[in-house]
């Protein structure tokens, strides 16, 4: 098709497709399905998306390996994804969604809980270890590199010794809940930030705020 294109006009067609590709993004967020982890700490990704989704008066549709959903911003797609495939199985949703949008790897973004910060902090990052997440390390493991971007978001580690688990399954306190809104609205304001000034610009504005 391009050399005859050539004959006929003198010059090739531009690449239409390479050039859409590098304005694609897809947006995770990790959690577990089911009504009995619907306001846990360890679903702050599906979180962050409903409440973007809500802002952008966007709804989710489910599809294969997850529920998506899709908006556009200055030219830019950004297509969120819930993944069906529970925490620990998420690089397979992960893996699938990049191929099938063609989405390069640096316009991918994790988003997950992190015990290790207090509550509401950001910290996104380039890279890293899977520090004990299970739902990054089932990425890592299937995406064979440790270098895509991840949020973290901050639960804190109010619990007793042994007691993890059940804190990071468990709701969010009432304290928490009246800062909650507001955290949100912050991470969603760091996505479109990471769409349209890219990492590092994001990273310097929104990190540990």
């Amino acid at each position: 098709m391009r050399s005859l294109l050539k004959l006929l006009f003198g010059q090739t067609a531009p690449n239409l497709k390479e050039e859409d590709v590098m304005k694609k993004y897809l947006v995770v967020g990790l959690g577990n399905i089911g009504p009995e982890y619907h306001n846990t700490r360890h679903n702050i990704g599906f979180q962050v998306l409903d409440r973007l989704a809500d802002k952008n008066e966007l709804s989710f549709s489910s599809n294969k390996l997850g529920a998506t959903a899709s908006y556009k911003i200055k030219g830019r797609s950004i297509l969120l994804l819930k993944p069906s495939t529970f925490m620990n199985r998420s690089g397979k949703a992960v893996h699938y969604w990049m191929e099938k949008e063609k989405i390069p790897q640096e316009h991918l973004l994790i988003i997950t809980d992190d015990i290790n910060l207090p509550f509401g902090t950001l910290r996104l990052k380039t890279k890293g270890s899977d520090g004990g997440h299970n739902g990054l390390a089932d990425i890592q493991n299937t995406l064979q590199t440790n270098q895509y971007n991840r949020l973290r978001f901050g639960l804190g580690s109010d619990f007793p010794k042994g007691r993890q688990v059940e804190y990071v399954l468990g709701n969010w306190n009432e304290e928490e809940e009246k800062l909650l809104q507001e955290r949100l609205d912050r991470c969603g304001a760091l996505i479109n930030s990471f769409v349209l000034q890219g990492i590092n610009r994001t990273m310097n504005e929104f990190n540990n705020t």
